[in-house]
């Protein structure tokens, strides 16, 4: 009797991997800066996202207050950067594709979760787990929890969280790393997007057997 194959778990980052966050958070770092008065770069603050919220809000606003605009981003965020997120190109087939080879997929992000979900349900994009607040290394607890392989993501920050967990570290230069940068963090694979994920995926799924 032919042994069964192992289900087979992908991780996926969020932000500018599987959503273009990019309109969605500019309008609401707006937002937070007509309501408290101070500047925030709004155009230099989406291209580096990948990090905690509060490193890009320490930018902006003294020690002393960054927990509570933290708070109140997360609370204004909603009403502000659900509609205007799409998905990136490929992200349903990529979750689609895991999902009919018999694996699972689950999202792993430094996102608040509540948001993090949020955006997912309203692009119709299904994964079988979503898991917030964690970033680069700390994504590998979430990953080893859900006993994921595989992690894909735009950031060296997704790189050492993969690596962390003895995951395969696939890269998209689709956020604010180019390839160079996830090649020398030490990505095992780079793709152009996640349009190519699928090939890649059925690829790699025939060499394990």
């Amino acid at each position: 009797m032919a042994a069964m194959a192992p289900t087979l778990t992908v991780g996926f980052d969020l932000d500018m991997t599987l959503i273009d966050s990019r309109p969605g958070i500019h309008a609401a770092y707006r937002a937070l800066s007509a309501e408290t008065g101070v500047w925030i770069d709004a155009d230099l603050a989406v291209t580096r996202l990948g990090p905690p919220l509060e490193q890009e809000i320490a930018h902006w606003f003294p020690a002393d207050r960054i927990q509570d605009m933290c708070d109140r981003y997360r609370e204004i965020y909603p009403a502000y950067a659900i509609a205007p997120t799409l998905a990136m190109p490929g992200a349903k087939g990529a979750i689609q594709a895991v999902r009919a080879a018999g694996g699972r997929a689950v999202v792993v992000t430094a996102k608040h979760e509540p948001n993090a979900k949020l955006h997912l349900a309203h692009l119709g994009i299904e994964p079988d787990a979503v898991i917030g607040w964690l970033w680069a290394e700390a994504k590998a607890e979430a990953l080893r929890e859900h006993g994921a392989t595989v992690y894909v993501g735009d950031h060296v920050g997704d790189v050492r969280g993969a690596r962390t967990a003895g995951a395969l570290a696939v890269s998209i230069p689709t956020g604010p790393c180019d390839e160079q940068e996830l090649r020398a963090a030490g990505a095992d694979v780079v793709l152009p997007d996640l349009t190519a994920f699928p090939a890649w995926w059925d690829a790699y799924r025939a060499d394990l057997a």
